[in-house]
C-alpha cells in the first residue's frame, strides 16, 4: 500500500511543481490576443506589427488602430502609413484629413518612399495641409528618386493626380474654397 501511495505522489508532483513555480504552463502563441496583449506591454517588432494588416483587412479597425499606433510611436514607418490610411478614411475611428497628413510627413521624414509619397499627395490636393504644389512635388520626386514606381507614373504624367487616383475618391480630395 505504502508503495502504491508513493507512486501516485510521484504522479502528482510534477504538476504541483508546476503550478508553484509562477510561469505559466500553455502560453498563447501566435494569436491576435497574444500579439495585442504584446503591443500593449511595449513589445512592438516587425513581426508584431505586421499582424495589423490582417487585423485591419478582417475589418477589426479599432484593433488594427491600436496596433498600428503603438507600432508607429515606436517608428515602424509602414505603421504610420496605415495609420493615416485609417485616420482618411475613417476607420476605427472617425475620418480626420489633418492626422492622416500628419502620420503621412512623419513617414516621410522617417526616409519612408511610399509616406514621400503619400505626403507629397496631400500637399498637391490641399488634404489634411494647406496646398503646397512645389513642396508636394519634391516630396513626390524623393519617393521617385527612392525607386517609388507610382512616384515615377505621378511624374511622367507631369503631376496629374488622376494617374494615380481611382475617379471613385475624387470627390473625396475636392477643394472646398
Amino acid at each position: 500500500m505504502r508503495k502504491l501511495l508513493f507512486l501516485g505522489c510521484l504522479l502528482v508532483l510534477p504538476g504541483v511543481a508546476g503550478a508553484d513555480d509562477g510561469g505559466t504552463l500553455n502560453p498563447e502563441e501566435l494569436s491576435l490576443n497574444s500579439v495585442m496583449q504584446k503591443a500593449i506591454r511595449g513589445e512592438v517588432d516587425m513581426m508584431t506589427c505586421a499582424q495589423g494588416y490582417f487585423i485591419t483587412k478582417s475589418g477589426r479597425h479599432a484593433l488594427a488602430r491600436q496596433l498600428f499606433e503603438r507600432c508607429a510611436e515606436a517608428g515602424y514607418t509602414g505603421a504610420m502609413t496605415w495609420m493615416s490610411q485609417l485616420d482618411d478614411n475613417g476607420l476605427g475611428g472617425p475620418e480626420d484629413p489633418v492626422a492622416a497628413a500628419e502620420w503621412d510627413r512623419r513617414a516621410a521624414d522617417a526616409g519612408d518612399a511610399v509616406g514621400q509619397f503619400n505626403y507629397g499627395l496631400d500637399l498637391l490636393r490641399g488634404r489634411g495641409v494647406d496646398q503646397d504644389i512645389a513642396l508636394g512635388r519634391a516630396y513626390v520626386d524623393r519617393a521617385a528618386a527612392a525607386g517609388l514606381k507610382v512616384a515615377r507614373r505621378l511624374q511622367a504624367s507631369d503631376y496629374d493626380l488622376d494617374e494615380v487616383t481611382p475617379d471613385a475618391d475624387n470627390w473625396k480630395y475636392q477643394l472646398l474654397f
